[in-house]
């Protein structure tokens, strides 16, 4: 089982970022897929997800309106699109795949929005 996130990096507060996460070896299509963050010295923290037929998503109350989360089940990839960043925002965000009483991870990457 892989989750392989890209796409992070620096950007300027009201900047955007496109981040994805390509997932193998298990059955993609069945997975609720999350995104999670986890800052400095903080917990981690649910940012959005996406049901296993894309039909549903759900986002944090920090993030709505602002982020998008998408999933492209032909290619086994979820994206996570942020618009109008701010610092706060900054945070090392994972990708992660549910189903009842399963789970995995993926190793994150680094978004750091600062002028």
């Amino acid at each position: 089982v892989q989750l392989v996130e890209s796409g992070g990096g620096l950007v300027q507060p009201g900047g955007s970022l496109r981040l994805s996460c390509a997932a193998s070896g298990f059955s993609f299509n069945n997975y609720y897929m999350r995104w999670f963050r986890q800052a400095p010295g903080k917990e981690r923290e649910f940012v959005a997800e996406i049901s296993s037929d894309g039909g549903r998503t759900n986002y944090a109350a920090g993030v709505k309106g602002r982020f998008t989360i998408a999933r492209d089940s032909a290619k086994n990839l979820v994206h996570l699109q942020m618009n109008s960043l701010k610092p706060e925002d900054t945070a090392v965000y994972y990708c992660n795949a549910w189903l009842i009483r399963q789970e995995y991870w993926g190793q994150g990457t680094q978004v750091t929005v600062s002028s």
